[in-house]
């Protein structure tokens, strides 16, 4: 079976990486230490012009229940990506039950036609079925899960279960954790023709004294986390 590898990237340096690995796509984001962020506009214009690229839509960190002010600036934000060249847009909104938010609709027909991915706001949601029937339902083109664990391999179950479920009516999706070590086992479990990836290793040094601007989580003398260029070749090569 072929299988697709979508690759997490906030940077232009790693847009090129995953082109140059072969990837099928990259998600672009900011702030992976914050689960994702909305990206530039000329991030996104740069990225796009390198590789198939998917906007993540997400304007703070934090749980998917948006305000009113919070879902109009996601709408602008795809309209914006989609000047910008992105071949695709990544969202996901929740009301108070835990449901897929009605407002979903209106980030779908935001997207004018690009296909939308419903992120990961599908593993803390009431019902990740019952979500997925209601993503197929809006017109989502794909859904990013994890089964409701930290990692691929412990949500395999639901995975499957999900892909069973969708019937080829929309791609799901496999993500948390996902190496080269891990994939092969991880589409054999789940059947999925999809899979996301975010490798990313320390670079660069910090600067001296006791004022730092290194990322959050980046191991103690380095400056930030950068896509693993190592990493993401020897995933794609797997299914290439």
């Amino acid at each position: 079976m072929s299988v697709r590898v979508e690759i997490s990237v906030e940077s232009a340096a790693g847009a090129r990486i995953a082109a140059g690995a072969g990837a099928t796509r990259i998600e672009l984001c900011a702030g992976l230490a914050d689960g994702g962020l909305t990206p530039s506009a000329a991030l996104i214009e740069t990225a796009a012009a390198i590789i198939d690229t998917h906007v993540l839509i997400r304007p703070r960190p934090g749980g998917f229940r948006y305000t009113a002010e919070e879902i109009a600036l996601m709408v602008r934000d795809i309209r914006l990506a989609r000047g910008y060249g992105a071949a695709g847009v990544v969202v996901g909104a929740l009301n108070a039950a835990g449901e897929l938010a009605p407002a979903c609709r209106e980030l779908v027909a935001a997207a004018d036609g690009l296909p939308v991915t419903l992120h990961r706001a599908i593993d803390v949601s009431a019902d990740s079925i019952r979500t997925l029937d209601t993503a197929i339902s809006w017109g989502f083109a794909r859904v990013l899960t994890s089964g409701r664990h930290a990692t691929a391999v412990a949500g395999a179950e639901l995975i499957h279960a999900m892909v069973d479920r969708a019937a080829g009516r929309v791609d799901v999706m496999a993500c948390g954790g996902v190496r080269p070590d891990n994939a092969p086992r991880v589409v054999a479990a789940t059947g999925v023709a999809d899979l996301h990836a975010a490798p990313r290793t320390p670079v660069g040094t910090s600067g001296p004294g006791e004022v730092s601007f290194s990322g959050v989580g980046v191991p103690a003398g380095h400056d930030r986390l950068e896509t693993d260029a190592a990493a993401v070749a020897a995933l794609c090569a797997l299914f290439r």
